[in-house]
Order: structure tokens, then C-alpha cells, then sequence
């Protein structure tokens, strides 16, 4: 339960700093934490299942900050992308597209993929191999563009 120990910690600080933007992205994290733990079976989440979680978050923030964008909503938009940043930090380190790009074509390679037909087997194997370290539409988009 290391990121739960690190959430906590977090919060600790910014409530010490003030800073209401992190302390409402780390309590809904907390939130969530404790929904999962109270909703599985065993009550404990393995360390996949927390980054998936924050990962969630992460997704939901940036989605809301594009929709205020496209709206020209900038003061709800900025709040939500200063949070998404904070979640972030609990991450792990991100690969570049070049690196996903190897990757994906690597996963091609092996599997035989031909066309637009085996995206899905392809997304899958993916999708295993780069979970927690990208995103799914920047990996959707690199196994578009290298099976047309």
C-alpha cells in the first residue's frame, strides 16, 4: 500500500502549504482508494490496480479541462489540468511515442498483424505491455497509424 502511504503523506503537506488545488486531487484519490478497498473482495488493492486508479483520475481531469477549453471556459479548465498534474506525480514515468512506437511495431512484428482488422489484437498486447506507462489513446493513435 505504498501509494496510499504516499497519498496520506501528500496531504499532509498540502494541507500545511495551503494549496487546495493538490488537496482536492489527493482526496479524491483517497476516495477512490477506499471505495475500491470497501467494494473488492479481499479489501486490498494490488499496486496495478492503484495505478489504474490514479490513471482513471488522471483521464477524468484532463477530459473535463478539454471539454472547458472547447467551451472557452479557461477558469474552470486550468483548476482541473493544475490537478491532473498533481495525480501525475503518482505515476510512473511515462515513455515517449518513440519508445511506444517500438513497442507497437515490435507487437506487429509478432503477431502478423496485417491491417485495420487486427487492431484489436494488437491494442491488447499493448495494452498489457505498456500498462501504467502510457496512455491509451497516444497508444491507439501509434497502432492506427502503423497498421494503415
Amino acid at each position: 500500500m505504498s501509494l496510499e502511504k504516499d497519498i496520506m503523506t501528500a496531504m499532509k503537506e498540502a494541507m500545511k502549504a495551503k494549496d487546495q488545488t493538490a488537496l482536492a486531487a489527493l482526496r479524491a484519490v483517497k476516495s477512490e482508494i477506499l471505495l475500491a478497498k470497501t467494494s473488492g473482495d479481499n479489501g486490498d488493492l494490488s499496486e496495478e490496480d492503484e495505478i489504474k486508479l490514479v490513471q482513471k483520475l488522471v483521464k477524468q481531469r484532463k477530459d473535463s479541462a478539454r471539454i472547458f477549453s472547447e467551451q472557452d471556459r479557461e477558469d474552470l479548465s486550468q483548476p482541473e489540468l493544475a490537478q491532473a498534474a498533481v495525480l501525475e506525480q503518482f505515476l510512473p514515468e511515462q515513455l515517449s511515442e518513440e519508445e511506444i512506437a517500438k513497442v507497437v511495431a515490435d507487437i506487429i512484428s509478432q503477431t502478423g498483424a496485417a491491417g485495420m482488422k487486427d487492431m484489436g489484437k494488437v491494442m491488447g498486447m499493448a495494452n498489457q505491455q505498456l500498462a501504467g506507462k502510457a496512455d491509451g489513446r497516444t497508444i491507439s493513435t501509434i497502432v492506427k497509424d502503423q497498421l494503415t
